[in-house]
């Protein structure tokens, strides 16, 4: 008996903190949504004799201290009607927090129907549920993962000798006398075998960290524990009925093809909530590739349970040495999941944006799975761009890193404090869009197509005929295997594709437009009536080129937008004459949180503002700007080379576009709005397709460019002194960037003969951007940014300006050669880079007709 009581005693005590941690934390979650439904007073009324005493509860908690007392209020009011303002969320779609398509009284049923009573139980219960299989085992057993684990063994023997033998190591290799190495092995306790089972070890760990466990008992309890907390801080998660019903019907024209699900990442919220929806509309939810970072307590494996499938965030742990194992393991897990059916998601940006645009793309996973499609391990698959937005970004916001302070790691604490904030908070209106799925084998052929017709025979894919190459990188999954160059170029046009489909399918928030407006025409603030007016020009705009989240009077929207960005970021104040004066918030970091929200609609503007920014630094200094003139050849030729600049921070085109034809159809928009003046009327301009058939007509008789181009009878542009506030404010919308951009160029003299580590020269960048801002010499607080002065350090090595080199895993950049000798070249480097820079000194804008 003794030793039984020992036992269990001892039982107890194994059980770990984290664990204790782990169970408090999902009674908290029970609790609290018991507290939050109206499971009590249900509860009550089906057994009166239960004899719940809700009041007595009630009253117990009130006289707890100030936090519980606070949550119990907000968890009494939850079903009371709000009072917070609020906006419709457009034509054609549906709030998913008050959808349960599979609740109610159906037809044909019985009279009395459970679901009528318990709605979120019956959608979770009733909602169609599919095969899940655990792929693990099959990777495990693969014979390529096999041939990985004795490759990784044998590079790790060859290692093991060098470090005991040194260089005669390889008079021994060359002799071949393989009996004698065995012995010298033996005798310095270096084992092959031994190698090899811990390898093999390594492998099953790698599959455990790695493997999902998706099911369907953790995706219902899941989904009705989201329709449950989710309307504690959002007011709705929008989807467009036509879009749902496209994907269901993808599915079932082709119900063996995976469907691709590829977000553009701004939450972590996005993790589970494109499963939650795909959940609840009968649609298999995907596996979803997540970073290690998050596999923390209890989310890491609730995320797991959900389909998440972790990846480590940097995929070769020593420079310059390629992990084969991990990599197999990982192409492994990924083909055999779309052999054996599942769909896929992953974020194609790699992760989070930090700045409110898209970044560039990583094509890691993508090269995974169109290399699937072409060794005929799956038939086909289906990339459905996905675009996320939110009114209030959940997350809070990312200030301290675009000051380029270190990012804080997630943590089981960080994650708990979050959803605590959050559940007290308004983030409104969640925006969730599938675009148009397309099918791989159609991209591979299309893109094959254009090449052929250009000539081009070099970007042609051609599986039978690689011509393979190795590439180092120690953080890119597809930059470091043996792939051909066709390959390469083939997911770099997919991968873009996509971003900028996404990008340009992203519905615009009415959070979006209020801080889009303040930071270009209104940054000294405006009146609420002028601002309404402002985003009525906005939304027109934008119709029919972008999708509005958002419904109602502008007026009210303001109001709304004013509400939920707070009034850490937005002051309302009443002016002399009682008008309500509407300003963003006077510091650096409003300025750069607000710049998040604006910067959904630059790449919109983004062209246009290109345009106007070159036409102005193109213009002939003259007493009468009258006179200046600029011909149209010469502005797009100049916008071209400007677009160059913006390469790693823009995507401006699909790659299957040609970027002049769309700033000739953005310069003919430019004529007809009045922000750029002609000798001729506008409609006498040629648009750019008659543009596109006259140079083919040319092409075609072998004329000169002069011909080709049209500069011998095009009309001159001119100076439109009518519109200055609008070229003002279009120009605005790319100068924070161009101010970034700038500096940095101005900052290579401190590498004049002085190499610097990578980090410590975008400290010094930010610094000098902070001090200029302090100084009001730069007037944009939010070009305050670690993303541009890295996005421009990629461009200035491409042109080959600096040099990068890794050192025992540090980045160290130094000029190259040429500017090194040469202080007036890195003056010409730094004079190209203002030409993007608008001319907003000495009143250039404010100049009267």
């Amino acid at each position: 008996m003794l030793t039984t009581v020992l036992n269990f005693a001892q039982r107890v005590a194994e059980i770990s903190l984290l664990g204790g941690i782990e169970i408090a934390s999902v009674a908290l979650i029970v609790y609290y949504i018991f507290a939050k439904t109206r499971a009590p007073v249900i509860i009550a009324g089906l057994f009166p004799n239960l004899n719940l005493n809700l009041s007595y509860r009630t009253s117990y908690l009130s006289k707890i201290n100030t936090i519980r007392s606070d949550l119990l209020v907000t968890l009494r009011s939850s079903n009371e009607p709000k009072t917070q303002n609020s906006v419709a969320h457009g034509i054609g779609t549906q709030n998913m927090l008050e959808l349960t398509p599979q609740s109610g009284q159906k037809p044909f049923k019985k009279l009395f129907d459970w679901g009528v009573l318990f709605p979120y139980v019956a959608q979770v219960v009733r909602s169609e549920k599919f095969e899940y299989r655990q792929v693990t085992e099959i990777v495990h057993n693969d014979a390529v993962l096999k041939h990985a684990i004795k490759q990784a063994a044998e590079q790790t023997l060859r290692e093991q000798r060098y470090a005991k033998n040194g260089h005669r190591l390889l008079t021994r290799s060359a002799s071949g006398d393989q009996e004698s190495q065995e012995e010298e092995d033996e005798k310095r306790g270096i084992s092959y075998q031994a190698i090899l089972r811990k390898q093999e070890q390594r492998a099953i760990s790698i599959l455990k960290d790695m493997g999902s466990t998706l099911n369907n008992g953790l995706l219902a309890f899941t989904s009705w524990i989201l329709y449950k907390l989710l309307p504690c801080f959002l007011s709705g998660v929008v989807t467009n009925t036509k879009q749902i019903e496209m994907l269901k019907t993808a599915t079932e024209r082709s119900p063996g093809t995976p469907l691709i699900f590829v977000p553009l990442h701004r939450s972590h919220l996005d993790y589970i909530m494109v499963t939650w929806i795909l959940t609840n509309n009968d649609i298999r939810s995907p596996l979803v590739a997540a970073g290690n970072n998050l596999q923390i307590p209890v989310f890491g494996g609730l995320l797991r349970g959900l389909g998440a499938f972790f990846i480590k965030r940097k995929i070769d742990p020593v420079e310059g040495k390629k992990d084969v194992l991990y990599r197999a393991a990982l192409h492994l897990y990924l083909t055999h999941a779309l052999k054996q059916g599942h769909n896929v998601e992953f974020f194609i940006e790699g992760g989070r944006t930090r700045t409110g645009k898209p970044c560039m793309p990583k094509g890691g996973i993508l090269s995974v799975i169109v290399n699937a499609f072409m060794d005929g391990s799956i038939p086909d698959a289906l990339l459905v761009p996905v675009s996320v937005n939110y009114e209030r970004l959940v997350d809070g916001n990312f200030v301290r890193e675009q000051k380029g302070e270190k990012k804080i790691p997630e943590s089981f604490g960080k994650a708990i404090s979050g959803i605590w904030k959050a559940l007290k908070s308004n983030y409104g209106l969640m925006r969730i869009d599938f675009n148009e799925p397309y099918s791989i084998r159609e991209l591979v052929s299309s893109y094959n197509k254009i090449a052929r017709e250009d000539g081009n025979n070099a970007k042609v894919y051609k599986p039978s005929a690689r011509v393979l190459q190795h590439n180092q990188s120690t953080s890119s999954l597809y930059g470091t295997d043996v792939v051909c160059e066709e390959h390469r170029n083939l997911i770099e046009s997919i991968s873009r594709q996509v971003v900028f489909d996404c990008a340009a399918a992203t519905s615009v928030m009415s959070t979006n437009a209020l801080a889009f407006l303040l930071l270009t025409r209104f940054r000294n603030g405006a009146e609420e009536q002028m601002l309404a007016e402002a985003l009525d020009d906005l939304r027109n705009s934008l119709s029919g080129c972008k999708d509005i989240g958002f419904s109602g009077e502008s007026s009210q929207i303001v109001a709304y937008a004013c509400d939920l960005l707070g009034s850490g970021l937005v002051t309302r104040t009443r002016d002399e004459n009682g008008r309500l004066v509407i300003k963003a918030v006077n510091s650096v970091e409003s300025f750069i949180e607000l710049a998040y929200y604006s910067n959904m609609l630059t790449p919109h503007f983004a062209l246009s503002s290109i345009l106007l920014t070159t036409f102005h630094s193109l213009l002939p200094e003259t007493e009468n700007k009258k006179d200046a003139s600029v011909t149209r050849k010469k502005l797009i030729d100049t916008a071209l080379e400007n677009c160059q600049i913006y390469r790693y921070e823009f995507i401006l085109n699909k790659p299957t576009q040609v970027l002049e034809d769309l700033l000739y159809k953005q310069l003919d928009d430019l004529l007809i709005s009045g922000s750029i003046g002609s000798e001729k009327l506008h409609g006498d301009v040629p648009n750019a397709e008659c543009r596109r058939l006259a140079n083919s007509l040319a092409d075609c008789l072998d004329q000169d460019d002069d011909v080709r181009n049209g500069e011998a009878d095009e009309p001159k542009l001119l100076f439109a002194s009518e519109t200055l506030a609008q070229q003002r404010y279009i120009c605005e919308v790319l100068a924070p960037f161009a101010w970034t951009y700038v500096t940095v160029a101005q900052s290579l003299q401190i590498l004049h003969k002085n190499s610097m580590l990578e980090s410590e020269f975008i400290n010094f960048v930010i610094n000098d951007l902070s001090s200029k801002v302090k100084r009001g010499s730069c007037i944009y607080a939010e070009s305050i940014s670690t993303d541009s002065v890295r996005n421009c350090l990629k461009l200035l090595e491409k042109w080959s300006v600096i040099e990068v080199c890794n050192q025992q895993g540090m980045r160290l950049i130094s000029l190259n050669t040429l500017y090194e000798m040469s202080r007036e070249s890195l003056n010409s480097i730094v004079k190209k880079i203002d030409a993007i820079v608008p001319k907003f000194n000495s009143g250039y804008f404010t100049v009267t007709p």
